[in-house]
């Protein structure tokens, strides 16, 4: 791949060659994914206006859009007494009506645009892209914030084809200055179909995926029950130690009184022979 500076001043040189040129799809080496579904980049009139006369005083360039029709090439975007037209994204129903100012940026003369020595620096990257780059369609929120007092440029239409112009303005005066020609078209992407998404390793189904959910799910409700069980265990275990006790008590107790009661008899038995053996001996003592 040759090196960056290279692509940038073949891109200029295509541009510097006159004001009759359209506006170009951004290389792939600053945007690899365009257009998208919603936005376009382009790259900036760099050395277009000023390359034929050097201009003075404060310019600023207006960026026009418009959805493709039969009549677009033909499509102006100046009054009759050439001031820019100011319609809106939604006064042109998103530039299907006429087109609108999307974007206005500050003209950058080739000898003020930044060094392509430092784009290996990614605290200045932003501001490199910004120098050369513009895109149609960044800002998502500007149509649903009743604050917003900017430009909107909001995004593009999916799968529609568009065309851009450049229209360099004399901010002093407020009129048009020069213009470039309409673009060819450039249309947006297609939304993807469900269908036709790549799920690698292998196309999964809706059913598939309920299964793969249930079965991730498994483990969880497992190990629940697995702690559960543990828990009722331990509960079985504590009500076991307690009838055990219980019953041991009542067993001391048996004994206790077992042995209270035999004593009096074991009393009485022995008392018995005493008594029988003294009369015994007193009757022989009669005799």
């Amino acid at each position: 791949m040759p090196p960056l500076w290279v692509l940038l001043a073949l891109g200029c040189l295509r541009l510097c060659s006159g004001v009759n040129l359209q506006p170009q799809l951004a290389s792939v080496t600053f945007a690899t994914n365009n257009p998208t579904l919603s936005t376009v980049a382009l790259e900036k009139p760099l050395c277009m206006f000023d390359s034929t006369e050097d201009l003075s005083g404060p310019y600023e360039v207006y960026l026009y859009v418009l959805v493709d029709s039969a009549s677009s090439r033909n499509a102006s975007v100046q009054d009759d007494t050439k001031t820019p037209l100011s319609s809106t994204f939604q006064q042109t129903e998103g530039g299907r009506t006429g087109p609108y100012k999307a974007s206005a940026f500050d003209l950058t003369p080739c000898s003020d645009l930044p060094s392509l020595d430092a784009v290996g620096d990614v605290s200045r990257a932003s501001e490199i892209l910004n120098a050369y780059l513009i895109r149609v369609g960044s800002n998502g929120t500007c149509l649903s914030d009743p604050n917003f007092l900017g430009l909107c440029n909001p995004p593009l239409s999916a799968a529609t084809e568009y065309r851009f112009k450049y229209v360099l303005v004399n901010m002093s005066t407020g009129l048009v200055q020069d213009q470039s020609l309409w673009s060819d078209p450039i249309r947006t992407n297609r939304p993807t179909p469900y269908s036709a998404i790549d799920t690698w390793p292998g196309r999964r189904s809706g059913g598939m995926i309920v299964i793969t959910s249930i079965l991730g799910s498994l483990p969880f409700f497992l190990l629940l029950g697995f702690a559960g069980a543990i828990v009722l265990s331990l509960l079985d275990m504590g009500d076991s130690d307690a009838e055990t006790t219980h019953d041991s008590q009542i067993t001391q107790e048996a004994v206790a009184k077992s042995l209270g009661t035999s004593e009096p008899s074991y009393t009485s038995v022995n008392r018995g022979s005493a008594l029988d053996r003294a009369e015994v001996y007193t009757s022989k003592l009669q005799d």
